[in-house]
């Protein structure tokens, strides 16, 4: 079945405007010979989906799906945010928009930091989640989630990343994904493990 994936697929469409995740997304999909496309690519620049999922899961695929629905072809989306045990897992998938629809990277660390107030280092457990979804054009959906453990420091440190970069521990490290540098963040962050895990799926459905 291998040799017809060109044939079968041919084309995937990445629900992203963000360069980094095309290319990330982009570079698993080159061991199936898929064409990857932008939503610009396909004419959707600026697509408004209405995410009102209730888990990273959901919202993905109703991106995907809504991609998939007005190209036909493949679609690939992904959605992710910060979970905080103490805080009943918050933001969650409100990660983006913590502090108000159009709350900056600082605004919602404020507020996170706020919150947290008191609580000590070991109780300030946290996970990045990434939940990525596939639809295809026969209906058929693949959904994958990956996670990265860590803790909430207890100021922002380091001038890298976005988000709660500045803040976020990963487990096993003392600096925060804003300290490490890219390289390193990509290699164990949750959108890299999730991805180990969609290029695992998609082998099985399409080389075995």
């Amino acid at each position: 079945m291998g040799d017809n994936i060109n044939k079968n697929l041919g084309q995937a469409v990445i629900a992203t405007e963000n360069k980094h995740k095309l290319e990330e997304i982009g570079a698993i999909l080159k061991d199936f010979n898929l064409e990857v496309l932008s939503i610009k690519d396909v004419g959707l620049e600026g697509l408004e989906v209405t995410e009102d999922g209730s888990t990273f899961e959901e919202n993905a695929l109703i991106k995907a799906k809504a991609v998939m629905k007005k190209t036909g072809k493949l679609s690939i989306a992904d959605d992710s945010g910060l979970e905080v045990d103490v805080l009943n897992n918050q933001p969650g998938i409100y990660s983006a928009r913590f502090a108000g629809e159009n709350a900056t990277d600082d605004e919602n660390n404020e507020k996170l930091l706020k919150l947290l107030e008191g609580v000590p280092l070991h109780n300030r457990t946290a996970r990045f989640v990434c939940c990525i979804a596939t639809v295809f054009p026969n209906g058929d959906t693949i959904t994958v989630r990956g996670e990265c453990p860590g803790i909430i420091g207890l100021e922002p440190r380091g001038k890298g990343g976005f988000g709660y970069d500045s803040l976020f521990i990963a487990e096993g490290y003392n600096k925060t994904f804003a300290e490490i540098g890219e390289k390193e963040k990509n290699e164990i962050s949750h959108r890299a493990v999730a991805l180990e895990k969609l290029k695992k799926r998609l082998k099985m459905k399409f080389v075995n």
